[in-house]
């Protein structure tokens, strides 16, 4: 099809496209992520660990293991989100026939793989990663309200690494903590920058209180301008509190938190009744 110049904008020019048809394998407003064809919604057998699993083809390796209680220390993933970043480099798993080890939450299971989670190079780059994580992390598990709850706790003792190993030189950021608001705490010095706060506030909810922001070692989630989250477009809803896998977002107090999520939960489903009867009014 060819558009004419002065509708196209460019005076003296034709511009030409093509209207590509649409798969019907993959229908018109299916997101990415979203949906599965039915070549990748076929079962494929596969090994981890010496254990025989059955799996949809696409699936990751990740959530296929942990599906089946074979742990992988991971930070970044989450189930919802339709491509890993893979940013925190401690799922490195081995492949038998693969030159090199694989990041579980990126690599889809195939038909009589063969997974190894315990792998010695596999399990020295994610010792590596996970000390590099402890260097800059402060250590007053004692004093963390999700020390019994913490991530990086749990991967630590997984790996067998010592909290408080002293193989990379300690670097704390001494950070300033935010507390102006009600809800939550946000204390960035004990951020690992999954992600996982940012993905949800952007994408998930739509709202974009919180990204990321600055390079290398100062790269840090934070607000526009680095303004306090009170004064940022925060709605306080804690879906960021839900999914931090350390104690850098902490609720306050857990039985007003509750309340007041509770509250706003009751909110919202008020909200979507209403629009949704209003819609069915319409139609009527």
């Amino acid at each position: 099809m060819k558009l004419p110049a002065h509708r196209a904008g460019l005076p003296g020019k034709v511009i030409s496209f093509y209207i590509v048809p649409l798969n019907p394998a993959y229908p018109a407003g299916a997101g990415r992520g979203t949906f599965r064809s039915a070549h990748a919604m076929k079962d494929v057998f596969l090994t981890i660990d010496g254990k025989n699993i059955k799996a949809s083809q696409g699936d990751k390796i990740l959530w296929t293991a942990l599906e089946h209680d074979i742990y992988i220390p991971n930070l970044c993933a989450l189930r919802e989100k339709p491509d890993s970043p893979a940013s925190c480099r401690l799922c490195f798993v081995e492949v038998e026939g693969a030159i090199e080890p694989v990041t579980a939450c990126t690599e889809p299971v195939r038909e009589g793989m063969v997974v190894h989670t315990k792998g010695k190079f596999a399990q020295r780059i994610a010792r590596t990663a996970a000390e590099l994580l402890l260097s800059n992390h402060p250590l007053d598990c004692a004093h963390c309200l999700k020390s019994r709850s913490c991530e990086l706790l749990k991967i630590a003792k997984h790996l067998g690494i010592k909290v408080k190993a002293n193989r990379f030189r300690k670097l704390e950021r001494n950070l300033p903590i935010d507390d102006s608001l009600s809800i939550f705490t946000f204390d960035p010095n004990k951020c690992v920058l999954c992600g996982k706060c940012v993905w949800v506030c952007q994408e998930q909810l739509g709202i974009g209180a919180i990204g990321f922001t600055r390079r290398g070692f100062k790269r840090v989630v934070s607000t526009y301008q680095d303004a306090p989250l009170a004064e940022s477009r925060c709605s306080q809803c804690g879906e960021c509190v839900k999914v931090c896998p350390v104690g850098a977002l902490t609720f306050k107090d857990s039985k007003k938190v509750h309340k007041a999520l509770s509250s706003e939960d009751k909110r919202r489903r008020n909200i979507k009744n209403d629009v949704s009867d209003v819609k069915k009014s319409r139609l009527t």
